[in-house]
């Protein structure tokens, strides 16, 4: 799992190199023929890149984006209109079963269709229109690292291709964000033994960051074992906050932008509950990485992430961020004497239906 941790900038790199070229064609088709609805399937660490994609999709393209509910195709053999309707499914694999099953009936239908995923001779990559390959080598750990930065920047080309103003230049940096994000390996190496006998969390992000909260609780619970829920900044507020406590652990992304106000006012709530508190930020964000406050509680990246231009601000920092989380789980595990390569009672390939 820290190999493919620390393969991530290249992955990124080969990703892009690979498909920028089919990417400007499908620009090109898109602009023809543009859907007015997108669907994405997927499922556990896909659907949390498929969250991501949601919100990236709807900010920068105004399209409006659903997240399918594969049960509906596969318990239920519902009919959907799809007429005019982008879907596409996300897989690692590319062989999960009830995925594949919602883009074959999308195709039925009369859907473009689109695939993102890591095995270019999967059943996913023969049903799709289009693929998107992920370029970032055979990934052996059962927990997904650089394929979900990887699903991650797929989107960004994908909202490209559908006329987001998001620049090559743009996504040519985003290999050096993840790098810098590397940096922080021995401090949260550091830090993972102040958490050793956690069996309680909760992960908060919001906005562009909302997956990271998912994507981080997922990579705790199936690596570490720990109960770890996941909420939005706004969602904690109604209700689930009661569960927090005293030296509660909360793991919060908080970068600069659009979200960071409503982030400040959730972290000075847990301070008054006196939860333990660890905060994913980058020096963008002078009031989080040079606060007094926030003084030891702050993994701080050590890079200006921030975007300028009509998206907002916060735009690249998904990747660079969740990259301290998934060292955190790692480290953790070995902390805990757990091995997150080979999680109890989890295969790497997961067929439902």
């Amino acid at each position: 799992m820290r190999d493919e941790i620390r393969q991530q900038p290249a992955a990124i790199e080969r990703t892009l190199k690979a498909e920028w070229r089919k990417v400007r064609r499908l620009k090109d088709h898109l602009s023809k023929n543009r859907p007015r609805l997108i669907v994405l399937a997927a499922r556990g660490t896909s659907d949390n890149a498929a969250q991501f994609g949601r919100y990236l999709l709807e900010i920068s393209t105004g399209i409006p984006v659903s997240l399918a509910a594969p049960s509906v195709y596969t318990l239920y053999s519902s009919q959907i209109d799809l007429r005019d309707t982008l879907v596409v499914a996300i897989s690692q694999s590319g062989e999960s079963t009830d995925t594949n099953l919602v883009l074959e009936r999308a195709k039925q239908a009369g859907a473009l269709t689109i695939g993102i995923t890591n095995e270019s001779e999967s059943t996913l990559a023969r049903l799709a229109a289009d693929t998107f390959l992920v370029r970032a080598g055979k990934e052996k750990s059962v927990a997904a690292t650089k394929t979900y930065t990887g699903q991650i920047f797929c989107f960004y080309l994908l909202a490209y291709a559908l006329g987001a103003p998001i620049l090559l230049d743009d996504l040519e940096l985003l290999p050096g964000r993840a790098d810098s994000a590397l940096r922080l390996e021995n401090e949260i190496q550091a830090r993972a033994e102040r958490y050793c006998f956690m069996q309680h969390a909760v992960c908060i992000g919001r906005g562009l960051n909302y997956s990271n909260s998912f994507e981080l609780a997922l990579k705790l619970m199936e690596t570490c074992y720990v109960v770890a829920e996941r909420f939005s900044s706004a969602d904690l507020l109604h209700g689930p906050i009661a569960m927090v406590e005293a030296r509660f652990p909360a793991f919060v992304f908080a970068p600069s932008g659009v979200t960071w106000k409503s982030t400040l006012d959730m972290i000075a709530r847990l301070d008054s509950i006196k939860a333990e508190t660890l905060i994913f930020t980058d020096r963008a964000n002078t009031d989080a990485a040079n606060s007094g406050t926030l003084s030891g509680r702050a993994l701080v990246i050590p890079a200006r992430l921030v975007h300028k231009g009509d998206l907002p601000e916060e735009l690249f920092t998904p990747i660079p961020y969740i990259i301290p989380g998934q060292l955190l789980a790692a480290s953790l595990a070995e902390v805990k004497r757990l091995d997150p390569d080979r999680p109890r009672t989890l295969n790497k390939v997961t067929r439902t239906m």
